[in-house]
């Protein structure tokens, strides 16, 4: 069974302001990956709503991502960032 969302649904006609990929320096923290994670969504023309029920989580959820307040599962965090194709690396330590 195939599942299709209508992306165009509900923003009124909005445009969606592309946002350039933020430059990584240091090591990342939650502000960082927000700003990639929002770079990413307006990269794809997707609003808060769309990108939300996209990646199956509250509006709510995807707003404290973006913009690193509050508490949020990793699970969450994971899921939003494999949906909208936002990859992780873990680069292994010597031992």
């Amino acid at each position: 069974m195939a599942v299709f969302i209508d992306l165009r649904r509900n923003e009124m006609a909005r445009t969606i302001k592309s946002l350039p990929t933020p430059i990584q320096q240091g090591p990342l923290d939650a502000e960082t990956l927000g700003k990639f994670i929002r770079s990413r969504r307006t990269q794809a023309g997707l609003g808060i709503h769309e990108a939300a029920a996209f990646c199956g989580i509250a509006v709510d959820t995807l707003t404290k991502i973006e913009k690193a307040k509050g508490d949020v599962k990793l699970s969450s965090i994971l899921k939003v960032c494999n949906m909208l194709g936002v990859t992780l690396n873990v680069v292994p330590w010597e031992q």
